[in-house]
């Protein structure tokens, strides 16, 4: 009797290791998959300006990770259960890894990184081409080969990061469902909403740590170490700077790799928590297990996939979930992915520096009055009409009257002092104010009340990620206890699957063709081809990623309240199943007492027969 106690508590504490063990490992997968993709989409205005393509194909680049994950989505959900769920789940990890190393490769086969600038980085004087000159030629840097031209234009080392992207999305989809469903399955029903809980801290603590690596990498130049950061004539504020974007995918790579090597010590089954810890029920929890592989062996693990697609199909709850789940994460997509634009383009480059562009001939004239639309005859004025100043190539300057000139040239600065990002500009007729008119490089940075709707903006979106990250624990609750046991698994990938079908996929693409729309200058290579976006009509950009995602967040209460009213008048699948636990438990519970009751019973009738004999 002792024995088995013993080795009853051994069995216990064991168990409780393995399920610790086990929420430990799959917490730091979510920290590790979500660092990975707010990095990503933290990386993707840096990705633009590197290979020079439009914010469309960033979108789709974006969305690529979506298209990798459902390739396998359903088919691992279903299929992962009948295999080992933590083997799966660290292998998945390990893919994740590969794929951020394949997205830094670009960064190592590619020439060094070369800005469009109109400035001598030398600063030379006696080189003064840059700037307005009457009645002469304007000379800009060379242009190379033409056909080494067209091939740079036509370059598809973004192919890399396309590639990696999709193969990261891949990694990535054995972790939720698998893990979510390991949890659901092992634990009792009442702990499952807390360990998801952890999980789910895990998922917030990720885009924490990714945002921080993300302005660490921003901060620093793309080509660090090998060309003399003194000589850039550009800032990280600037709308060509390019940070070392490649440097943070490295560290991805191996996060994900470390998380992966607790899931290869970890057991296929684990014992249902909340049964008593007693031999007999060990005993057969096993024998059932075996009878369970058995029975499936013969049956075909495809035996139950479509009877399962069909009811999940049929079940109107989960459905509406789904359609609420994809309306809202198009809104969640659109808004996170772009929302380093969105900063960038409304109130700086970063967070804590606050700006809002006013550059002469495209958001204003150079009298300071304010003009909707980018005209092209209105780059040039009286001031600047006869320096023959190139009128594509984007290389501001702020001036000492707060106005931001696409050009030392186009501002009619006719001298020069200084080298590097300290070059100053003189003699500029374009700058209207009192006393010697000068401009410096870089844009100009716009008053103190930017910088309060700036915090007004953080504070609201905080507020409203709060609000929104309520509903994430009873959504999966919800998601959980409609299907039935069985179908579990299933049922949260088929949900991923619509999910990014329908939200993960286009939501980036779309919205990032909506972004080009608003676009009011774009970047010139050196054959003259269209670069990436250089500013944006800040009004229609806010109006797009302001009021798209609020719309649709509006549009997904109608199928919620749906929800609400079918719910009022039926039982979840899932309720049932933990209802009939306890009823079990209760029956258990029941034929012990009578037992009790009954030698009690036949104790009191021997008593009074041996009274009677007496």
């Amino acid at each position: 009797m002792a024995e088995n106690e013993k080795r009853i508590k051994t069995h216990r504490i064991r168990c409780l290791s393995k399920m610790k063990m086990f929420l430990l490992a799959i917490t730091c997968a979510f920290v590790s998959k979500t660092l990975s993709g707010s990095y990503m989409n933290s990386m993707l205005t840096q990705i633009e300006r590197q290979f020079n393509i439009p914010t469309s194909l960033v979108g789709f680049i974006n969305g690529s990770f979506e298209i990798g994950n459902l390739l396998l989505i359903i088919f691992v959900s279903y299929f992962g259960t009948k295999l080992h769920r933590p083997i799966l789940i660290g292998v998945g990890c390990v893919v994740m890894g590969l794929g951020c190393f394949l997205q830094s490769l670009p960064h190592f086969l590619m020439e060094r990184y070369e800005y469009e600038s109109t400035v001598s980085v030398s600063g030379n004087l006696s080189s003064n081409s840059f700037l307005c000159m009457e009645n002469g030629t304007q000379i800009i840097r060379p242009t190379e080969d033409p056909s080494e031209c067209v091939k740079e234009v036509k370059s598809l080392m973004w192919m890399y990061v396309l590639v990696g992207n999709i193969i990261r999305g891949i990694g990535e989809t054995p972790i939720m469902p698998l893990g979510i469903s390991y949890i659901e399955d092992f634990a009792k029903s009442e702990n499952s909403p807390l360990y998801i809980g952890f999980v789910e801290t895990g998922a917030i603590i990720g885009p924490l740590f990714g945002l921080s690596l993300a302005s660490f990498c921003a901060n620093v130049y793309v080509d660090t170490g090998s060309v003399n950061t003194d000589d850039l004539t550009i800032t990280p504020n600037d709308t060509r700077w390019v940070g070392a974007w490649w440097f943070g995918f490295l560290i991805c790579a191996g996060v994900n790799v470390l998380t992966a090597i607790p899931f290869f010590f970890l057991p296929k089954w684990l014992p249902k928590e909340g049964l008593k810890n007693n031999a007999d029920i060990i005993k057969n929890d096993k024998e059932e297990k075996q009878r369970e592989e058995v029975k499936k062996k013969k049956d075909g693990i495809t035996k139950d996939f479509l009877p399962f697609m069909k009811s999940l199909l049929c079940n109107p709850v989960y459905m509406l979930f789904i359609l609420i789940s994809i309306i809202q994460f198009n809104a969640f997509v659109n808004m996170f992915t772009f929302m380093p634009k969105y900063l960038e383009q409304q109130h700086g480059k970063s967070a804590s520096d606050v700006i809002f562009l006013i550059v002469a001939g495209i958001t204003t004239t150079y009298k300071g009055m304010q003009q909707d639309l980018y005209m092209e005859n209105a780059i040039l004025a009286d001031c600047n009409r006869d320096c023959n100043c190139p009128t594509k190539t984007w290389d501001p300057v702020c001036g000492n009257n707060g106005v931001s000139y696409m050009s030392a040239c186009l501002a009619g600065c006719e001298t020069s002092v200084g080298a590097g990002i300290n070059m100053v500009f003189q003699n500029c007729s374009c700058i209207q104010t009192s006393g010697n008119s000068s401009a410096v490089l870089g844009l100009c940075d716009k008053g103190h009340d930017c910088s309060m709707m700036l915090q007004y903006f953080l504070i609201l979106s905080a507020i409203g990620s709060f609000i929104y990250s309520l509903s994430a624990i009873p959504g999966y609750m919800v998601l959980l206890r409609c299907i039935k046991p069985e179908e579990k698994s299933l049922g949260v990938g088929l949900h991923t699957f619509c999910t990014r079908v329908f939200a993960g996929i286009p939501a980036p693409i779309y919205f990032g063709a909506l972004v080009d729309s608003t676009c009011l200058h774009w970047g010139t290579l050196k054959c003259g081809e269209s670069g990436a976006c250089r500013i944006y009509d800040s009004a229609n950009f806010r109006y797009i990623y302001l009021g798209l995602p609020a719309a649709l967040r509006g549009l997904s209460y109608i199928p919620a309240f749906l929800i609400l009213n079918i719910l009022k008048n039926r039982h979840l699948p899932g309720e049932n199943a933990s209802s009939g636990t306890i009823l079990t438990e209760a029956k258990t519970t029941k034929k012990e007492n009578e037992c009790k009751d009954m030698d009690q019973n036949s104790k009191v009738l021997n008593d009074n027969e041996l009274k009677t004999k007496l």
